[in-house]
């Protein structure tokens, strides 16, 4: 009886009077919940088709969000040359290089940084301890010469996906689609032998997408593609993701990594990789090269970024959100383009991660002046990661990407840090969750 004391006595007594029911006396407040209306295009409102849960369609992300943007004095900048191929623009003669030493240049990147484009050449580690076997005692098996023998009946070994393209988007909506005319149920009663041949010919996320569908694809995938796989694809979209723990189920992790971006056609984006159009000049090759020596060596604080690609075309940065913010404590990634004008142009941000914020659009895009209207030469990618996390602490309410969250962030600010906290739990918050 000494461990029964007055408090509880005393809570027990409450419960009593109460008709032992809590709600009148404790009442727990359940978080509101938001959620962005995404059942149809936010920009064509559904005339050119559906979005899929999409915040924008397909044929609207292909004419307002290309592989990169098109912007007229950059494009002149990049192309327009002389009678003599000198563009104008490049830095003094000690560092124009010829025309041989130029294209075999390359950037000082780390092995880890190099993202390969097409996950046809990745193994797993069951694949890597098959293939060490087999080198022989030389050691020169398919290492040297990257003849590696791959299971062909492992799902995952395709290329992924090629981002919406304007040509064909416009030629299947100006071309009438024909009824399929098939019976109903035929997808349902397909044999698993020919399930697991059409699974070999999908990417990571298609065969993610593929295991949502029903219990019985979700059982195939997972018999078919082992959890280290599954890990290695999730390195190879999110080379900064460093989970607390990683004794969990990497396909549930990676699902939630998708599940918590806003855009799934700007991941894909991100993982083609496609080179923008024009050349590249030595100023950006120099500006670029010394970023990145600034960024491993002396990176700002929740502040990281590598780049995709050998040209550093396609970047991922995370940025950490701010103490004493609702989003702190979350990891949110964001998805760099930088064109060839670079610095003359400034670079495409977009956020990866769902965000809660009145300056980021239901997209991911990021409403900050210095990228848009105020770009200078004396800023950099980390100076512009550095001003969207500030941006997170002090919303700018005055023009918001959502004006219905900026109306709430004025008029309702503890719901909205509510709001936002639920948010960051949910979605920037996987690399200390179980899954």
């Amino acid at each position: 009886m000494s461990l029964i004391t007055a408090e509880f006595l005393s809570f027990v007594k409450k419960l009593e009077e109460n008709d032992d029911k809590l709600t009148s006396i404790s009442p727990i407040e359940r978080t509101p919940e938001f959620e962005f209306n995404n059942s149809i295009c936010s920009v064509c409102n559904g005339y050119y088709g559906p979005s899929f849960g999409e915040p924008v369609c397909v044929t609207c992300h292909t004419f307002l969000f290309p592989e990169f943007q098109s912007y007229l004095p950059c494009s002149y900048f990049c192309t327009e040359k002389t009678d003599d191929g000198d563009s104008g623009n490049d830095e003094p003669s000690d560092l124009i290089f010829s025309s041989e030493k130029k294209s075999n240049r390359t950037f000082p990147i780390p092995a880890w940084w190099r993202i390969r484009t097409s996950l046809d050449s990745e193994t797993s580690p069951e694949d890597d301890a098959s293939r060490a076997s087999n080198s022989g005692p030389s050691g020169s098996g398919s290492c040297g010469s990257g003849s590696a023998v791959k299971d062909p009946f492992i799902p995952g070994y395709a290329p992924p996906p090629q981002p919406p393209n304007l040509p064909h988007t416009l030629q299947a909506l100006t071309t009438p689609r024909l009824p399929d005319n098939l019976p109903l149920g035929i997808v349902e009663h397909l044999p698993s032998e020919v399930l697991l041949c059409i699974f070999r010919y999908l990417d990571d996320m298609s065969l993610c997408a593929c295991a949502c569908v029903c219990t019985r694809w979700q059982r195939l995938v997972r018999a078919r593609v082992p959890l280290p796989r599954w890990a290695t694809f999730t390195a190879a979209r999110w080379p900064l993701f460093r989970p607390m723990f990683t004794d969990f189920d990497w396909q549930r992790k990676y699902q939630s990594l998708v599940e918590s971006c806003f855009c799934r056609n700007c991941l894909v984006q991100m993982c083609v990789q496609a080179a923008p159009s024009g050349e590249e000049n030595a100023w950006r090759w120099n500006r670029l090269r010394s970023e990145l020596k600034m960024l491993r060596n002396d990176s700002p604080e929740g502040i990281a970024a590598t780049p995709l690609d050998m040209k550093c075309c396609h970047w991922q940065a995370s940025v950490t959100g701010p103490a004493g913010s609702p989003y702190e404590g979350g990891v949110f990634f964001l998805y760099v383009q930088v064109p060839y004008s670079y610095p003359m142009s400034p670079p495409v941000v977009r956020f990866l991660t769902r965000i809660l914020h009145p300056n980021v659009s239901r997209h991911g895009d990021v409403g900050i002046d210095s990228v848009h209207h105020n770009w200078s030469l004396a800023l950099t990618i980390s100076k512009v990661l550095i001003s969207i996390q500030s941006l997170l602490t002090d919303p700018y309410t005055n023009v918001c990407m959502e004006p219905e969250l900026g109306e709430m962030y004025v008029q309702d600010r503890p719901k909205f840090e509510a709001l936002a906290r639920q948010w960051t739990w949910k979605y920037a918050m996987l690399d200390v969750l179980p899954f």
